[in-house]
């Protein structure tokens, strides 16, 4: 079958060129390698040396991390990408990461955008998105989310700088407060009179006399 298509296209060919099939197609590789060339010098637009610059603009080089030490976590929401100037930070069980030169995947519009500028331990090691997950708190979870969570930590220790921790906050509960205050209102009362000896009781105790036994009164 395609033996008797390429027999009909020769004699096409030759029918309607007057060219043999090879001279044919040598002529149409030609016409196309002068199309490319001359499209290459006069068809050019702004836009192709435009593009170039805007590469390199993108590429230049990343300022060094800052080093910000012990921050409180709405401090570090702070750097969630939102504001290009400043780096995009990231953190895990409480370490503080430099993620800026993955600005494509933590960024805005990135595909882990969310998780910028947060702790997202809990989100990573279950590979959530929800937001009640964007979290550093890791208690409830099971064997196989923990060692997701270790391979998460062990990928930023090796990929960015670690910059700074978060502080943490120690809840004050109901229990402790309302103990505390029981304490300091022990110290504040002073010790009532049932605490000291009754007076009148020490001179009941004086008045009467002892009791005498019948032979000794003879």
């Amino acid at each position: 079958m395609a033996l008797q298509l390429w027999e009909t296209l020769k004699e096409s060919i030759v029918a309607y060129t007057g060219l043999s099939p090879a001279t044919f197609f040598t002529v149409l590789a030609l016409g196309l390698a002068v199309y490319y060339v001359v499209s290459g010098l006069f068809g050019s637009s702004p836009d192709h040396h435009q593009r170039p610059r805007d590469f390199q603009e993108q590429m230049q080089p990343l300022p060094p991390p800052v080093q910000l030490g012990e921050i409180s976590e709405d401090e570090l929401k702070q750097y969630d990408g939102a504001d290009p100037k400043k780096p995009l930070l990231m953190a895990i069980k409480g370490q503080i990461y430099d993620v800026s030169q993955s600005r494509m995947f933590y960024g805005p519009g990135g595909p882990y955008a969310l998780f910028a500028g947060k702790d997202a331990s809990r989100a990573l090691a279950k590979m959530s998105f929800e937001e009640r997950d964007l979290t550093g708190d890791i208690s409830g979870l099971g064997p196989f989310e923990i060692d997701a969570l270790q391979d998460w930590e062990y990928k930023f220790m090796s990929k960015y700088v670690k910059v700074g921790t978060i502080k943490k906050t120690i809840p004050v509960t109901e229990e402790a407060s309302t103990a505390e205050s029981a304490e300091v209102a022990d110290k504040d009362v002073p010790k009532t009179s049932e605490d000291r000896p009754s007076e009148s009781t020490e001179a009941k105790t004086e008045e009467t006399p002892s009791s005498v036994k019948p032979e000794d009164a003879e």
